[in-house]
């Protein structure tokens, strides 16, 4: 006869295997780890292309200077939403999608899925994809965790809600307070080469404030050096697949990425 003292202790004893379970894909979140052995995961594309990704938008204050710099550089972009910043900015959202960019989701609150049970961590990103999806009319189908930290609850909503994860192979780190335009520059061309997935900040709704402005100020030099070194900028939609093309980085048949030109630093802060 089971007793309910013999449950609990069973129960008891089970949490640190089922804590483990949970915090696993954790490891995806070492660079180097994950660009080696994960490379669907760290959004490894064709060798030509470098797909150039945002998050934590949109924010009505910053974002509009990024779309305005990425239009005079005919230059299209994934933007990963927060779906709680979304509503506030709902004309803004199908402004970014109307203009060709790739809309896809970054959670709804930007808070870390360890602290997440499986229930809490469904209705988060389904809240999320629902909310842009409505505001664009269109499917997403790409999902990037606050904080590039994945669960194994996380693998198994993006699979129920049909999401494919993406983190990246190149940032900036240009939430800091001590972040400048050279050092976000420099940060991330230490680690671009060609099919990889920059991550940069168009919002500071999660970062030190007007962080953005650092990010802004870098980025032409970034599609300079992207120009310089023969790579295509574009969205991961466009980015191709090694591994027979299949899944949501497939592909985009749609009008063509454009080869950024080196231009003087553009003036948008």
């Amino acid at each position: 006869m089971i007793t309910t003292h013999t449950f609990r202790t069973a129960a008891l004893a089970a949490l640190p295997a089922l804590a483990t379970a949970h915090a696993a894909p954790v490891i995806s979140t070492l660079g180097p780890l994950r660009n080696r052995v994960m490379p669907r995961l760290a959004g490894r594309g064709r060798p030509d292309h470098v797909a150039l990704t945002f998050d934590d938008g949109p924010d009505h204050l910053s974002t509009p200077h990024f779309l305005r710099l990425l239009e005079a550089r005919r230059i299209r972009a994934t933007f990963f939403l927060l779906g709680s910043m979304a509503v506030r900015s709902p004309g803004l959202v199908r402004e970014m999608a109307a203009a060709g960019h790739e809309i896809a989701v970054h959670g709804h609150h930007h808070r870390p899925l360890l602290l997440r049970g499986p229930r809490a961590t469904y209705d988060d990103l389904a809240r999320a994809r629902d909310t842009v999806a409505d505001l664009t009319g269109r499917p997403l189908t790409l999902f990037r965790p606050p904080y590039g930290v994945m669960t194994t609850a996380a693998h198994l909503t993006c699979r129920r809600l049909g999401l494919t994860p993406v983190l990246w192979t190149a940032w900036g780190r240009d939430w800091r307070h001590r972040a400048t335009p050279a050092s976000v520059h420099d940060t991330v061309v230490r680690d671009l080469d060609g099919g990889g997935t920059i991550l940069l900040h168009d919002s500071d709704c999660t970062s030190a404030t007007g962080s953005w402005r650092s990010t802004l100020g870098a980025l032409p030099r970034i599609l300079d050096t992207c120009a310089e070194r023969g790579f295509e900028v574009g969205r991961l939609r466009d980015h191709g697949w090694p591994s027979r093309g299949a899944g949501p980085l497939a592909p985009d048949r749609s009008p063509a990425v454009v080869r950024p030109q080196p231009q003087r630093p553009s003036t948008f802060l």
